[in-house]
């Protein structure tokens, strides 16, 4: 006798800020350790990180901190949704970083989906967000090496999460 199973899941608003909240955890992190981003900061990425998430249209986005327009110490979030990723727990952020005249800076690219819709359709969207990002380059690698290290998933989407870190 044979039997056969199917399940779905369909990614929601509550699913992307499942994940959203997790990223949250890590930043508050930052903040305890090195004084930024401020809470309403947080508050603003997480608002931002879970309706780009909600609706498809973030490929990756970093936060963290920078210094002669290179890194110090940096959270990447890599955004997947093949269903491959596992949900880990929030945390393990780099703690011991000398952030001493480094600026704190985030960078964020759309996925194609984003730059399919209109400008009007994008400008429309944007508006409902906390704040306007502008054009920009992320910051080349300082002195330090990347690791994976964490994933956040709900209902098969994720972001893997890499830390840049010093030596």
């Amino acid at each position: 006798m044979t039997y056969t199973m199917t399940t779905t899941r369909t990614f929601t608003r509550t699913s992307a800020q499942y994940i959203a909240s997790k990223v949250v955890s890590d930043l508050r992190r930052m903040l305890s350790y090195y004084g930024k981003p401020s809470e309403s900061w947080i508050d603003a990425y997480y608002e931002e990180l879970s309706e780009l998430l909600a609706n498809g249209y973030v490929e990756n986005v970093e936060y963290g901190f920078k210094r002669n327009g290179k890194r110090v110490v940096s959270l990447y979030y890599a955004v997947r949704a093949d269903g491959s990723l596992s949900d880990n727990r929030a945390g393990g952020v780099y703690a011991w970083t000398d952030t001493a005249g480094a600026a704190w800076f985030s960078f964020l690219n759309y996925t194609n989906k984003w730059w399919r819709l209109s400008q009007e359709e994008r400008n429309r969207f944007r508006s409902r967000l906390p704040f306007r990002r502008t054009v920009g380059e992320a910051p080349g690698d300082g002195y330090g090496y990347w690791i994976t290290d964490r994933s956040y998933t709900a209902d098969g989407v994720g972001t893997q999460r890499r830390t840049f870190r010093p030596y």
